[in-house]
């Protein structure tokens, strides 16, 4: 939402547009989709929206966020979000992926944490999300700490009602009154960095934040609040209104040095997007966030390493959440809005990750009653205590990516896509490795017909009268899916605010919705 509030004005001060092009950071980003021109998705467009930490790209270093000469030069993806337009409904939304999300190729050499592709570049996070979630990217854009604040000063600061007291040690946010806030860039910047806040709720007596109650999320959190302050980020933005001299020139100046976009988005494709959503309600967009499974135990080790907290995909809650913010069904190939193939169409071979007697066989003859061809079967070591379930294709082509999201459709718990052709088993396109929590779909029940019954013999049948022909459904061949050891319940993809959470301010300085 920052980046289509950052575009939009921006671009939408057409007179400007030669000097926007002139002030945008350009960088070539490699992989990126080409326009969807066909099926549902047709003229629609993905752009990824990325909040870098990189401390050393800052014009001022601050102690409160890491000095780079300090040794604090490490390059993550602080948000990670997606903006999805549709110019035929002329409707926006937005998709944030958590950050803490353990992926297969978050890095060329493989599976990590999302936010630790930007450190590999702007390509390979673009890679990680078209090839472990199916979602086509068109464009990019990356904002640093000062692009972020940059914005919120040049609409002269944003309100918001903070309903506690509210301290985030690491990212300095201190809050030590209930009320209407006034946030210039530097302390809005402290809002939606927090990830480790604490909170002086009803009956607490203590001003010292040590003796206040620490939230549960801090990843999902932090998601939670940044989709409020965009919607609050909007509505300001609205009352200023496009094509102020004063604001434009403001949100220009302070913004685009800072701003880095692919080469391939140019101001005149930014003005035309002004063109096409300009009536758009920015504040009504739906947000949503990838659903995830949270760890408890907060030190995943993954062959060998150790990477802290992380989070698990869930199954099939992350596909219906992608399905809806790309606005496509179960069925389509989200790549390119066309059907995906049939079962009987894709060769599906098996590797037990786990080390779980029969696993492969077992998956193989479940998966074979859906109709895939089953290939090979065979045996990988095992990664971890703790495993994804990963489908693996060998191929970036479009059938063959299809091919994986039919077979991951049929699988639910905590299943990924991962793109590796050293995975995939001799024969098949898709190779499924096996993990800790995960079970494949049952067959559908064969549909009952109702015939019309046969009267005896010297008898009339009565008006209406039937017979029904029972069927019975083919047993599922793996275990239920269940919430594993380690992990809380899958989160929501549109959780509601906390009762200590910022949030919008009425004209008069009270609470807002």
């Amino acid at each position: 939402m920052l980046g289509l509030v950052v575009v939009l004005i921006a671009a939408g001060a057409g007179g400007y547009a030669w000097y926007l092009n002139h002030l945008v950071h350009r960088i070539t980003v490699k992989g990126l989709a080409a326009g969807e021109t066909q099926g549902t998705e047709s003229g629609t467009e993905n752009i990824l929206l990325v909040g870098s930490t990189d401390r050393c790209a800052l014009k001022k270093q601050y102690i409160g966020y890491g000095i780079c000469s300090q040794g604090v030069n490490g390059i993550n993806s602080d948000v990670v979000m997606i903006l999805h337009l549709n110019p035929t409904t002329h409707s926006v939304s937005i998709l944030s992926i958590p950050r803490d999300l353990f992926i297969p190729n978050a890095r060329i050499q493989g599976a990590n944490k999302i936010d630790a592709a930007l450190y590999q570049g702007p390509t390979q996070l673009v890679a990680a999300i078209q090839e472990d979630f199916a979602i086509p990217i068109q464009h990019y854009v990356e904002l640093n700490f000062d692009s972020f604040a940059s914005v919120v000063n040049a609409l002269g600061g944003i309100n918001m009602y903070f309903p506690e007291p509210v301290y985030d040690a690491e990212s300095d946010l201190d809050v030590t009154t209930v009320g209407c806030h006034h946030l210039n860039g530097f302390h809005a910047l402290q809002v939606v960095r927090a990830r480790h806040m604490v909170h002086k709720g009803p009956g607490v007596t203590s001003d010292d934040p040590a003796n206040w109650t620490p939230e549960a999320q801090s990843d999902l959190a932090r998601i939670r609040r940044d989709h409020e302050f965009l919607r609050v980020l909007a509505t300001a933005v609205a009352k200023k209104g496009l094509s102020d001299p004063l604001t434009d020139r403001s949100i220009i100046t302070g913004v685009a040095p800072d701003l880095t976009v692919d080469s391939g988005f140019s101001a005149g494709h930014m003005i035309n997007l002004v063109l096409t959503y300009h009536s758009v309600n920015v504040d009504q967009a739906p947000q949503l966030t990838v659903p995830v499974l949270e760890d408890t135990f907060g030190s995943y080790q993954y062959d060998g390493g150790n990477y802290g907290d992380i989070e698990f995909p869930t199954q099939p809650a992350d596909q219906s959440v992608v399905d809806s913010f790309l606005g496509i069904t179960s069925s389509t190939n989200s790549m390119t809005g066309t059907p995906l193939p049939a079962a009987g169409k894709i060769t599906v071979s098996v590797d037990n990750g786990t080390g779980v007697t029969d696993q492969a066989a077992t998956t193989s003859a479940a998966l074979g009653a859906l109709g895939f061809h089953m290939g090979e079967l065979g045996d990988t070591s095992p990664v971890g205590q703790e495993a994804e379930t990963v489908v693996y294709y060998g191929s970036k082509s479009p059938a063959v990516l299809a091919a994986a999201q039919e077979v991951a459709n049929s699988i639910s718990g905590s299943v990924t896509l991962g793109f590796n052709p050293s995975m995939v088993l001799g024969g098949a396109e898709v190779t499924v490795v096996t993990g800790t929590n995960f079970s494949v779909n049952p067959p559908k029940a064969a549909t009952t017909t109702p015939k019309p019954s046969k009267p005896s013999k010297g008898s009339k049948p009565s008006k209406g009268s039937t017979t029904t022909t029972a069927t019975t459904a083919p047993p599922s061949t793996t275990t239920t899916t269940t919430t594993p050891n380690g992990f809380n319940p899958p989160t929501s993809s549109d959780e509601a605010l906390e009762p200590w959470d910022p949030r919008s301010c009425t004209a008069s300085g009270g609470e807002g919705p």
